[in-house]
């Protein structure tokens, strides 16, 4: 048991996620960091921990499929018996399989509806049960400026990312009189390694079609994502929080 407030910040390996674990950790909560099952994967993500210098803080790697319903039941019932409780859940995870309609296969629908969408039932329900037990909880749901305005080639990451929006209101409808605020937040282009790999001429004409005329950093996202977690943010429910440098305007 831990005197601290503790996360719950899936797919945490990431650009986006390392920094939202990063800026937790600064913050003062303990930090649960989940990683795909099997040794390779822990070797990865215990790698991932010494080469970010997170190493030594206050986080705890847990072993989850996201995408398999039962397991995810099961080891969250065992984390949930040893934590005691979670504060916050950041649900970040997620994967890409582009590919334009006409072309796309079932597998790639499927992979990315139940990684993205999917796995937003599975992980959310224990954690919002037991935060409206407690009359408390935040919950942050990373989803996307395409899904609020479709990409070419991304039929089935805009549908997910549109539909995490969706279950962002609903299920803020549900927990507010329990204390449990839920909301989203929705980048655009984002300087991850995945994104800065991209080739120098195609990122500068990405760079043109946003009005700021830049990336975001993952401290700005991340950012977005603590001030809904703390204490100024309270207020705050049902909202997606939108850091797209004007890329979309609502």
């Amino acid at each position: 048991m831990t005197d601290k407030k503790i996360v719950l910040v899936t797919g945490a390996a990431g650009g986006i996620g390392t920094e939202v674990c990063r800026m937790f950790l600064n913050s003062g909560y303990k930090v649960v960091a989940t990683h795909r099952p099997g040794k390779e994967k822990a070797e990865q993500a215990n790698k991932w921990l010494q080469e970010e210098k997170l190493d030594g803080k206050d986080i705890q790697l847990l072993a989850l499929d996201v995408s398999d319903h039962q397991a995810v039941s099961e080891v969250l019932a065992e984390a949930l018996r040893d934590l005691g409780r979670i504060d916050v859940l950041v649900n970040n995870a997620g994967i890409t399989r582009d590919s334009t309609f006409k072309k796309m296969s079932w597998d790639q629908w499927q992979q990315v509806m139940e990684t993205n969408l999917s796995s937003l039932f599975s992980v959310t329900q224990p954690v919002f049960n037991q935060m409206c037990e407690q009359g408390s909880g935040r919950i942050i749901n990373i989803s996307s400026v395409n899904g609020l305005k479709g990409q070419y080639g991304q039929v089935n990451y805009s549908a997910a990312k549109a539909g995490m929006i969706g279950f962002t209101k609903a299920l803020a409808a549900e927990g507010a009189r329990f204390g449990v605020c839920v909301n989203a937040v929705a980048p655009g282009y984002t300087a991850t390694p995945m994104v800065t790999a991209i080739r120098e001429d195609v990122l500068d004409s990405i760079k043109a079609t946003i009005p700021l005329k830049r990336l975001a950093t993952t401290e700005e996202v991340a950012g977005a994502v603590l001030y809904l977690a703390g204490e100024h943010g309270g207020y705050v429910t049902g909202e997606t929080l939108s850091v797209n440098g004007g890329l979309y305007m609502q």
